[in-house]
């Protein structure tokens, strides 16, 4: 999410995965894939390096989690499959 102000000067977090474009004339309007429409008092340049920001530091805390393999990332509702098993079954 990243956070964003009205005119009126609250702030609200948006997701940006759901913008689907932004317009300034002259305010600055986000406009979601659904069609609503957000005007706030950054810029596009502002609001743009916003969503970089997020997108980096998604990315980066990714890259912090273990890695596992495809077998045994299970979510526990049925029983792991045993390496024959699991090699067997390519």
């Amino acid at each position: 999410m990243i956070v964003v102000t009205r005119l009126n000067g609250s702030q609200f977090a948006v997701n940006p995965d759901l913008i689907e474009r932004i317009h300034a004339s002259p305010d600055t309007t986000l406009v979601m894939v659904d069609g609503a429409k957000f005007v706030v008092t950054e810029s596009i340049d502002e609001v743009i390096d916003r969503i970089a920001a997020f997108r980096a530091r998604v990315l980066s805390e990714a890259t912090s989690y273990p890695r596992t393999t495809a077998r045994a990332a299970t979510l526990g509702l049925v029983a792991p499959l045993s390496d024959a098993q699991y090699e067997g079954s390519e």
